[in-house]
């Protein structure tokens, strides 16, 4: 699948990797959060991070139905993390999940452990998020395609005209 690398988002979350905050992407649907942190995780892993210190999930995707509890989500999470080294943890779509930000929270305490969460805007840019996340969180909002972006996806190529004299 081809995707549409996004540096100034990229950017943003390396320069916030390993830091002790939850990293925060909120946008409208379809924006590119998802594709997102697959981006991004294909960077860590080229950076030297094993595949046993990524655990990602989608909350929309079925498989995870059951972790639509905080309780379920905190055990499975707690479960994958390593004893040494950081785990990254990167959570898809998190307000799917009732009270999540007790997991999150629960398990953010515990060190060597990055967490990353995307949600829709409508939910986490209501206000709710900074107290929900007690202040230990850093937020980015995603914005769509831009224009140049969307041509290069479609690999449109500029052409210029030449003006006669």
């Amino acid at each position: 699948m081809k995707f549409v690398q996004r540096p100034q988002y990229l950017a943003w979350l390396n320069d916030w990797r390993e830091k002790p905050a939850i990293k925060v992407v909120t946008g409208i649907r379809r924006c590119g959060k998802s594709t997102l942190f697959a981006l991004y995780i294909d960077h860590l892993l080229e950076s030297g991070v094993k595949p046993e210190q990524i655990v990602s999930i989608n909350l929309e995707e079925l498989e995870y139905e059951n972790l639509l509890n905080y309780r379920e989500l905190y055990a499975y999470l707690k479960t994958r993390l390593l004893d040494g080294g950081c785990t990254y943890v990167f959570i898809d779509e998190v307000q799917q999940c009732k009270d999540f930000e007790k997991a999150v929270d629960s398990l953010f305490v515990k060190g060597n452990l990055d967490v990353y969460i995307t949600g829709s805007n409508a939910f986490l840019l209501s206000g709710e998020l900074s107290t929900l996340l007690s202040g230990r969180y850093v937020q980015m909002e995603m914005l769509p395609l831009s224009f140049a972006e969307y041509r290069e996806f479609k690999g449109v190529v500029r052409r210029l005209r030449v003006l006669p004299s």
